[in-house]
This record gives structure tokens, C-alpha cells and sequence, in this order.
């Protein structure tokens, strides 16, 4: 059975817990709203760029770019994999790797099992976990040195490394597995064709309304191949971004969860005290009593 000083000592424990869980909650928010303030600041260099690529599209000419160059037989798939470097974010990576396994077996299941995939895992927790897979047709490869907190020149470095990488006929396809930052309650896996660019894809019903005939200098299909590198790195940078804003969603929810377990214990110790020290009151009181009659 506790002693009082035991329970006393559980109790401070687990309110120091909960003090913690609480200031992990609030930087985490803090964190989760400077991404979401990013992603609102990309949002106009996209939507110009889709602009672009409308007005382009619209154009009656012939648009081809290395990018966008479907291979006949796809026998090697990349999977760009997102994630975190840090823990204390319930099984916001867990549900990423489970969705790289989904997508796994869909590429074995569309094009063979000899498909030969390369995993390029961003964040230490996935690096790690993808790492032990004991597969001889699945292969972990590192372009750079991005992470999960990447951001600016080192997006664009990983995106132009990836480019390369197609470019040069070491994959036949790249696709990206994210989760989807919608609300702080609420992520979405999401995994999407990244290299070859769908051209049906480049542009948003939003922006086919506004596009309008322009005149081309030099000419359409150069400006294509000049606009494409852009908007890629525009969906790479916004990818990141919602990596980020997405983990901090999932640390707040983790972080609140562990602190109304905090609150539920705290609760719980403080009545098995309350009742450990009026019974040690009782006892006491008794001796007293059974003290002044013996007298």
C-alpha cells in the first residue's frame, strides 16, 4: 500500500508532466501556425506560375520537356517519403510508413514484382525504419542532406537532384507520400505523380477561366521548358511545408492527449491521497481516544 509521501511524490511528478505537455502543446501551435503562414505565402508564386503554364497550354504549339517524358516500361520507381526527424508525434509516422508499404505493393501490383523501388526517406524516424526493410528489390537512397525543417535553397537542391536523377534515366518514375495538412485535428496521406509531369495536371480550373491569348517571346515551347523546372519546385516547397505543418498538427493532438491523460491520473492520485491521509487522521484520532480512556 502507498504511504503519503509516495503519493505526494506521484503527484508532483505528474503535475511537473503535465506542466511540460502543456508548454510542448503551445511551442508545437506556435510552430504549426508559422507553416500554415508559409504555405499562404507560396500560394501566390504557384498560382502565378499555373498562370503561366495555362496561358502556355492555350497556345496552339507542340510543348515537350525531358520532364515530361513517360517511360514505355517502368522497371525502377522512386518514392519521395516525408516525415519528421523528432518523436513525440503519436503515429504521425507510423501511418506514413504503412502508407509506403500500401504504395509499395501497388507498384509491384501495376508493373511486376521484379519493379526495382528506391525509397528516399526525408526525417531521421523514417530514414530509420526504411532502412530495415530486407528487400533485395528495394533499395534507401539519400540525395542531400534535406530534412524534414528543410527549407529554401535546400528544397531546391533536393528538387533539382531528384530532376536529375529522371533526367538521367536512374528512375522511371518519382512519386511523393505526404501528409496533407487540412486542419489541426485532421491530416491526410497523400501520395501524388511527381516526375513524369502529368501536363493534365499543371494547371487548376481556377486558372484555365482567367488564362487569355498571349504573344510568346522567344516562343511558347522554350518558355515551357524554362516555367516547368519552377512549378515543380513551387509543389516541392509546398510539400515540405505541409510535411512541417502537419507534424507540429500531430504533436499538438499527441501532446494534448498526454496531457488530459496527466489531468485523469493527476485526479485519481489526489483522491487515493485525500483518503490515505483521512485515514491516517482517523487512526490517529482513535489512538487519542483510545489513549484518554485507558487514562
Amino acid at each position: 500500500m502507498s504511504t503519503l509521501r509516495e503519493l505526494k511524490g506521484r503527484i508532483g511528478s505528474v503535475t511537473s508532466n503535465e506542466k511540460i505537455t502543456g508548454a510542448m502543446k503551445m511551442i508545437s501551435s506556435a510552430k504549426m501556425h508559422r507553416a500554415e503562414a508559409d504555405l499562404k505565402r507560396l500560394l501566390p508564386f504557384r498560382q502565378q506560375i499555373e498562370t503561366i503554364i495555362g496561358n502556355l497550354l492555350s497556345a496552339d504549339a507542340e510543348f515537350s520537356s525531358p520532364l515530361t517524358e513517360a517511360a514505355a516500361d517502368v522497371r525502377r520507381v522512386t518514392f519521395v517519403v516525408l516525415g519528421s526527424d523528432d518523436g513525440l508525434c503519436g503515429g504521425y509516422n507510423i501511418n506514413i510508413f504503412k502508407g509506403l508499404m500500401a504504395a509499395i505493393a501497388d507498384a509491384r501490383s501495376a508493373w511486376g514484382d521484379d519493379v526495382e523501388i528506391t525509397i528516399v526517406p526525408i526525417g531521421r524516424k523514417l530514414t530509420k525504419a526504411s532502412r530495415k526493410l530486407n528487400d533485395p528489390k528495394i533499395s534507401v537512397r539519400t540525395l542531400t542532406d534535406a530534412n524534414s525543417k528543410t527549407g529554401g535553397e535546400g528544397v531546391r537542391l533536393f528538387t533539382d537532384a531528384l530532376c536529375d536523377l529522371f533526367t538521367h534515366g536512374d528512375t522511371d518514375r518519382v512519386d511523393l507520400l505526404y501528409m496533407n495538412f487540412q486542419s489541426v485535428s485532421r491530416q491526410r496521406l497523400r501520395r501524388e505523380q511527381y516526375l513524369p509531369v502529368d501536363p493534365s495536371t499543371l494547371t487548376s480550373e481556377g486558372v484555365k477561366a482567367i488564362c487569355r491569348p498571349c504573344i510568346f517571346e522567344p516562343d511558347a515551347p522554350t518558355i515551357f521548358r524554362s516555367v516547368l523546372p519552377m512549378y515543380l519546385l513551387a509543389v516541392m516547397q509546398e510539400v515540405f511545408t505541409e510535411n512541417r505543418a502537419s507534424e507540429q498538427a500531430a504533436r499538438i493532438m499527441a501532446m494534448q492527449s498526454a496531457n488530459d491523460n496527466a489531468k485523469s491520473l493527476l485526479e485519481q492520485l489526489q483522491l487515493e491521497y485525500n483518503k490515505l491521509r483521512q485515514q491516517s487522521i482517523t487512526t490517529e484520532l482513535l489512538d487519542i481516544l483510545g489513549g484518554q480512556v485507558k487514562n
